[in-house]
Parts: structure tokens; C-alpha cells; sequence
């Protein structure tokens, strides 16, 4: 069982918001200063980690209705998988993702290795749809820019794009989107886009998880913008995922959703996705890696990354998982 608590301290969230008092500047320095990669990708595969649920007021995880809202247990786990070889970097809210850059100062302060570091950050830009409201599909951009997130010295932005036939607010978040596309070609920045489609239900708009409608609003995206060049794709599993893979030449990452608890059903869908066409490139998921159920976070993100860049099988990374579990526990708190 993973212990946030003694991963980061009361001291260390302290010192966080310590240095938002008194330094406002701490996370603007630390990303002007950070290590970026020469480029997006080592190899052509991406393992990202998402980690922007809270601001569209999601924070539920198992029966716990607001897990996701204790910043202290969210930022630990986000840290904690950071901190595995195969994880490539973080997509998130600019809050989240200036909380890690203060952390990383504090710690690099104290003779500390940055968990930013060659790490690949991406902003999620659009959360203004929140969770169960009247204007859920009129999704406009709320968070970061495109113009801030490059001046920030981020590698890539993410927008969501849900498109429910029934509501006219879908159009509002397409235009959005197509302009946001443009910004990031204009500036040359990727830009990770995540078209879902959508249908009313008495639980909420619920995600149409089959393979001719992915392919389908694949194909709207695809052609989403002035150009197509510095797009990727987020798309969720299915069966028959080669039909998916087979409606865009563009790259596609994997989402996760809701967390299940077991970390074995994720993994074999990520390894069943990734063998339905060359273009599968990779994961960009957040609730089944960062809770894993009693499992490790550190092990999951060691499972994912293993998966995506060694072409481990699932039951190989499940083994594997062993090896990190419960290990290094206190890798930020020895810092303060």
C-alpha cells in the first residue's frame, strides 16, 4: 500500500506553499531553467501520465467520492510515477504542474535530483465543461494557452473534445479546438488531442467505446486545424482496435478512465492496443496508473513504461512490478 504521507510530508507542503507565498516566481524559474529533451520522443513511443481530472471537478475513485481532491495523496502519486524510468512525463493543469516545478526547486535546493527533468510536460488547456453541468459540452478553453504553454517552456498541450450529437455546445469546443490547432502549428508545438464521442445517459455523458464510432470522430479530428503535423491522438480502448488504428495515418496514445482497481485488465489492454497498427504509439492515462488499487503507483508506471518501451507482455510487467514495489519510500520527504 502506498503511504503519501510519508512519500511527502507535512513539511513539504508546507514548503510548497511557503514558496508560492513568498517567492511567486519559484515556478516560472524552475521551468525556464529545466532540462528538456532534444525531442518529444526516444524511440517513437510516449508513456505520459494524466493527471488533470480535479479541475474538471472529477475526483472520484472507487466508492471515494473525493479522492482525487486531496492534493497532498494527488501530487505524492503523481511524483511517485514520474519517478519510473519508462514514464515518459506529465500531462496536467498548470496548478499541478507548478507544484511539481516548486517541489523540484525545494529539492534541488537541498542537493535533490529534479523529477522534471527530461521529462515531457503538457498542459491541459480546456476545463472549463465541469462534471455534470448544464454546459458540460460548451468546453472552452479555461486553462493555460497555447502562446503561455510555449512560453512556459512545456513540450506539448492537450485539449479534450467531446462531441455529443445533441448538444449544440459540441460546435462551441470543435472551433476551439481548430484554433488551438493552429496556435500550436503556428508555434510548432504538439498538440495532444482527445476526441470522445459521446451519448446522454441517466449517469452523465457516457463515452461510446466502439470501434466505428472512435474511427469515425477519429476522422473529424484528424482534419481538425490548418495542418495535422504536430497532432496526436488520444483515444480509448475497444475491441477490434485495428479498425481504430486504420481510420488515421496520425499517432495514437491510449486512455485509460475510470480506475479498476486491478491493474491487470489495463495492462492487457494497452498490450492488445498496441499490437492493432503502427501508429498505436503509446499511453496517456491517468486514474489506472496513479491508483492503482493496493498496488504500488511506482509499479504501475514500471509496468506501463515496460510495456510501451520494452514490449514487455502483460503478464512480464505484472512480474516485474515486484521488483519496485514499496521501494524508496521516502525519495522526496528525505528532503525535508
Amino acid at each position: 500500500m502506498f503511504d503519501a504521507s510519508m512519500y511527502l510530508t507535512d513539511a513539504a507542503m508546507a514548503a510548497i506553499t511557503e514558496a508560492r507565498v513568498s517567492d511567486p516566481e519559484c515556478a516560472w524559474r524552475a521551468a525556464q531553467e529545466r532540462v528538456r529533451r532534444g525531442r518529444l520522443t526516444t524511440d517513437g513511443k510516449l508513456a505520459i501520465l494524466a493527471a488533470d481530472h480535479p479541475a474538471r471537478r472529477v475526483t472520484k475513485v472507487g466508492t471515494n467520492p473525493i479522492a482525487m481532491a486531496d492534493r497532498r495523496d494527488y501530487l505524492a502519486r503523481v511524483a511517485r510515477v514520474l519517478s519510473a524510468g519508462g514514464i515518459d512525463g506529465l500531462m496536467a493543469t498548470m496548478d499541478l504542474i507548478e507544484d511539481l516545478l516548486i517541489l523540484d526547486s525545494l529539492i534541488a535546493a537541498r542537493g535533490g535530483r529534479k523529477l522534471t527533468d527530461g521529462k515531457v510536460l503538457i498542459s491541459s488547456l480546456n476545463r472549463g465543461g465541469l462534471a455534470g453541468t448544464s454546459w458540460e459540452l460548451d468546453d472552452p478553453l479555461t486553462g493555460a494557452t497555447v502562446a503561455s504553454s510555449a512560453a512556459w517552456r512545456l513540450d506539448g498541450v492537450k485539449i479534450l473534445l467531446r462531441i455529443g450529437d445533441a448538444d449544440a455546445g459540441s460546435l462551441k469546443t470543435m472551433l476551439m479546438s481548430a484554433q488551438a490547432v493552429n496556435e500550436c502549428n503556428a508555434l510548432g508545438l504538439p498538440m495532444f488531442l482527445e476526441p470522445l464521442p459521446v451519448v446522454k445517459t441517466e449517469s452523465g455523458w457516457t463515452v461510446q467505446k466502439d470501434p466505428a464510432a472512435l474511427a469515425k470522430i477519429a476522422g473529424v479530428a484528424s482534419a481538425l486545424g490548418d495542418s495535422s503535423r504536430m497532432m496526436w491522438l488520444k483515444l480509448p480502448y475497444a475491441p477490434r482496435y485495428e479498425l481504430v488504428a486504420r481510420s488515421t495515418t496520425l499517432p495514437i496514445l491510449l486512455l485509460g478512465g475510470e480506475s479498476a482497481g486491478d491493474p491487470a485488465p489495463f495492462l492487457r489492454e494497452l498490450g492488445s492496443a498496441l499490437e492493432a497498427g503502427p501508429n498505436v504509439r503509446g499511453a496517456l492515462v491517468g486514474r489506472n496508473v496513479l491508483y492503482p488499487g493496493d498496488e504500488d503507483p511506482l509499479a504501475m508506471g514500471t509496468a506501463v513504461g515496460g510495456i510501451i518501451h520494452e514490449g514487455w507482455a502483460a503478464e512480464t510487467a505484472v512480474e516485474k512490478m515486484a521488483a519496485v514495489r514499496g521501494t524508496d519510500g521516502n525519495a522526496v520527504s528525505r528532503y525535508f
